[in-house]
């Protein structure tokens, strides 16, 4: 086990490196290639009205100069060692790990991913909670009343909960039951639980909800046919003639050997969403991580889009890492070699 663990963890940095290697290359590298000349690179950092000067200074400071390489590695040594950020006219350290600075709003990155980041893990683990309950619950009934008018009810809401777009049922949920009815705060509503948690539950019921339904659909129809396969394998068929319970023979039998694919789709939604839940923040007002990769995208923000990249790989990876670490308490069949 401990071996195993070594080796993912080897494994998770060398993907890390990966990500931002590839995500460096396209942002200073591909331009390069498309013909791009260091003062126009320097120039989209500035923005509006770039002066000669403005220019110089931006390309002194990103080392635009240098090889991509070199912009790489000290990128890399802020990560593990920190750094002095060169902010123009003043200078700054930034203690590891070192993302940089926005090149907008000229703030640290980390200290920026923190304050949002709150929001996206709040909106991520509430939906999520939501959509494993309702899915495998739902999956496992249709499951055991094939062919009923439960079934066929079931997978038909499935299918529309995987058809619709988010922006759709989000803006339906918003009109309905925040403009027309007035239960639920509208678009832009959302407080931090350290301010006032009613208010923060209140704000992200909806989204919860609109997030959940598409999850949840898919998971519904994932263990559904997980637990119709399980439950022709003998070793169901022996657990029946032992005489165990109905209820013994779903739960500790059939549908812990389903949860194992469950499992492995679940630690990559999450950790996407961890990332960022791009349409759902951005169709309630939801300012965290998914909306402020958009706007750093858009502006050409490259610390920030480095930074919430990171965040959703390393997400990614530790999470994927604790799914495989769960399998051997799932599934008794499972060993870690």
């Amino acid at each position: 086990m401990f071996a195993y663990i070594i080796r993912r963890l080897i494994g998770a940095v060398i993907m890390l490196l990966v990500v931002t290697l590839v995500t460096f290359g396209i942002f200073f590298g591909l331009p390069k290639l498309a013909g791009q000349t260091t003062d126009q690179l320097a120039a989209a950092y500035v923005g509006k009205a770039p002066t000669a000067q403005a220019i110089e200074d931006t390309k002194e400071r990103l080392k635009l100069d240098e090889p991509i390489v070199v912009q790489y590695a000290d990128f890399l040594k802020g990560v593990v060692a920190g750094k002095e950020l060169d902010l123009g006219p003043t200078s700054e350290h930034c203690s590891a790990p070192c993302l940089g600075y926005s090149f907008n709003s000229s703030q640290q990155v980390l200290p920026t991913l923190a304050d949002r980041a709150p929001a996206t893990l709040s909106l991520a683990i509430g939906a999520a909670v939501i959509w494993l309950t309702v899915g495998i619950t739902t999956g496992v009934v249709s499951a055991l009343r094939r062919g009923t008018k439960w079934d066929r009810g079931a997978m038909v809401i499935a299918l529309a909960g995987v058809s619709l777009p988010i922006y759709f049922t989000g803006l339906v949920s918003l009109a309905l039951f925040s403009y027309t009815l007035e239960i639920f705060p509208g678009g832009g509503s959302y407080r931090p639980f350290t301010d006032d948690p009613v208010a923060w539950f209140q704000s992200l019921v909806l989204p919860w909800v609109t997030l959940a339904f598409l999850y949840a659909a898919m998971y519904a129809r994932l263990t559904r046919a997980g637990m119709l396969e399980t439950m022709n394998e003998d070793y169901i068929r022996t657990a029946r003639a032992k005489g165990l319970p109905e209820k013994t023979v779903v739960t500790r039998h059939a549908l812990r050997a389903t949860l194992t694919p469950i499992m492995t789709v679940f630690g990559l939604d999450l950790g996407l969403l961890l990332g960022g839940a791009v349409l759902t923040e951005n169709t309630f007002g939801i300012h965290g991580l998914g909306q402020l990769a958009i706007s750093s995208i858009n502006s050409s923000d490259l610390p920030m889009v480095l930074g919430v990249t990171l965040v959703t790989a390393t997400s990614i990876v530790v999470i994927n890492l604790i799914v495989d670490l769960l399998y051997a308490i799932v599934d008794p069949r499972v060993r870690l070699g």
